[in-house]
């Protein structure tokens, strides 16, 4: 098992990378056909939009990986240790199931645009372009899953190590 989420942090490392790199260069092509030529490719501005959606959306999974999401953390300072613990655990299940729930509707959104035969750019698929909302709110959803549970674990635990040594 532990492979296969290596092999899945490497893609998502790989992908970012590759991603990135690929919009600085079709950007500077961009611009200096446009500086220089007084022209420029028709396709690159909407390639590039789309892969700011996929840019974004992979960089959201690798900081779901490391827990390093956006959060706000006011009441964190004004808890204990373990009780803090539960909170993130809590909050970790409204965000998995959020997540949850925005990747279910992404799949009906991307099974739309299949069945309705949805072009995009160069007349590439829509769900092809869109199909990383759905598998990156999935993604994002199931580890904060699993990390809620992780976290409510180790909550009990530390209530068990409490109880004993109060007897």
């Amino acid at each position: 098992m532990q492979r296969w989420v290596d092999r899945l942090h490497r893609a998502e490392d790989g992908l970012l990378v590759i991603l990135l790199s690929s919009m600085i260069v079709l950007a500077g092509t961009q611009i200096f056909l446009r500086n220089f030529f007084d022209s420029g490719f028709v396709w690159i501005d909407p390639l590039l939009r789309i892969l700011v959606l996929w840019l974004g959306l992979i960089g959201a999974t690798v900081a779901s990986r490391h827990n390093k999401h956006i959060r706000i953390d006011l009441l964190s300072r004004y808890f204990e240790r373990n009780t803090h613990r539960l909170i993130q655990a809590l909050v970790g299940q409204v965000s998995a199931w959020t997540c949850l729930v925005v990747a279910w509707y992404g799949f009906d959104w991307i099974k739309l645009d299949y069945d309705d035969g949805m072009t995009s750019i160069a007349g590439l698929p829509a769900w092809a372009v869109e199909i990383i909302v759905p598998l990156a709110f999935a993604l994002i959803g199931l580890r904060y899953l699993l990390r809620s549970l992780l976290w409510a674990r180790r909550y009990c635990l530390h209530l068990k190590v409490n109880a004993r040594r109060s007897q």
